[in-house]
């Protein structure tokens, strides 16, 4: 069974057995859906359509083709063949990630002296390796897994956190990283520590006021960021065309304001997922689940692509906010979650 059936298959599982309950709703009752791009949202699903498995999924690839001539047609296909589920109660979690654009240096410097690494060879997938405490301590020291140096050991810390980034070397040159691997320690948030410690409010926490904290305190903000004890590992991306986003976990690149990431155990990867999230920058608007992240868990949790560099940054750095997700199963898919009567 591939990994989009067996996730399929495990919401239908979670909601027969009292756990996350599974709604099938009507488009008529998205708010906002008469008014999205829907062609726009249709050309991000067919980017990785072709890697969705199941006999249910490939026909509708080849005829999201021919639904591409027209916003009127778009919004069609996804009406005609799919209908939207909603896994659990709301209301849903949505963040914001981004791909950071960080000077660099290929070279260590007495200025760029915080390394990013490869992957270790002897990591295996899935393996708990060395902590951050390790690898911060110098575990990989020497060893030539350096792919690049960075000038501020925050930014190396937010890079990890989002997976993938831009880093302009001092000749102008700009190297392209992505994800490749975790130490397979569990992901802990600087923001809900900060919160226990009585530091910070939650409704105060963000990317923002995490870097100002950890720049105001020194000694502190270097240990806080140990509380962390997952570490990513990155790849050179020689082949990306700089109009492009970051590699997602469906290995194509991400689209901004289209793509989510998601947790796969509840949200197929390659599914339109519909969100209608509030706060202060409200969105009502079809994106695709083709990312995941280290701290997206659970049916209504997601992290929305807001795009590359320090404008993107500030705007998803603020992003947590509720609202409604819902995500779009092909018809049969969709009815087949519902608990038996």
């Amino acid at each position: 069974m591939g990994a989009l059936l067996r996730a399929l298959a495990f919401c239908a599982m979670t909601a027969a057995g009292g756990g996350a309950s599974a709604q099938v709703l009507e488009f008529d009752s998205l708010d906002g859906w008469a008014a999205d791009d829907h062609r726009a949202a249709l050309s991000v699903f067919r980017a990785t359509c072709p890697q969705l498995t199941g006999p249910e999924w490939q026909p509708l690839c080849r005829l999201a083709d021919d639904a591409m001539h027209s916003g009127a047609s778009a919004r069609s296909f996804f009406e005609l063949f799919f209908k939207p589920v909603q896994v659990g109660a709301a209301p849903a979690l949505f963040t914001g990630y981004y791909e950071p654009e960080l000077p660099g240096s290929p070279h260590p410097t007495p200025r760029f002296a915080f390394p990013i690494y490869a992957k270790p060879p002897e990591l295996a997938p899935g393996a708990v390796w060395r902590s951050r405490a390790e690898i911060e301590s110098g575990a990989l020291r020497g060893r030539g897994l350096e792919i690049a140096w960075l000038d501020d050991p925050v930014e190396a810390f937010f890079l990890q956190v989002q997976g993938s980034g831009r880093i302009r070397m001092p000749d102008g040159r700009v190297m392209r990283v992505g994800y490749a691997a975790k130490n397979g320690h569990p992901y802990r948030s600087i923001g809900q520590e900060l919160v226990r410690r009585g530091t910070h409010r939650i409704e105060d926490v963000s990317a923002q006021s995490i870097r100002d904290w950890v720049r105001r305190n020194p000694a502190e903000g270097a240990a806080l960021l140990l509380h962390n004890p997952s570490y990513v590992f990155f790849r050179k991306l020689t082949d990306l065309p700089a109009d492009q986003g970051p590699i997602g976990a469906m290995g194509r690149p991400v689209t901004p304001m289209r793509t989510l990431a998601v947790d796969p155990a509840f949200t197929p990867l390659g599914a339109p997922v519909w969100v209608e999230k509030d706060g202060a920058e409200p969105l009502r608007r079809l994106f695709v689940a083709q990312d995941t992240g280290g701290a997206i868990k659970g049916a209504l949790r997601a992290d929305i692509f807001y795009g590359t560099g320090a404008a993107a940054g500030d705007r998803a750095g603020t992003v947590k906010d509720g609202g409604r997700m819902l995500v779009l199963l092909p018809i049969d898919r969709a009815f087949a979650m519902l608990p038996e009567n």
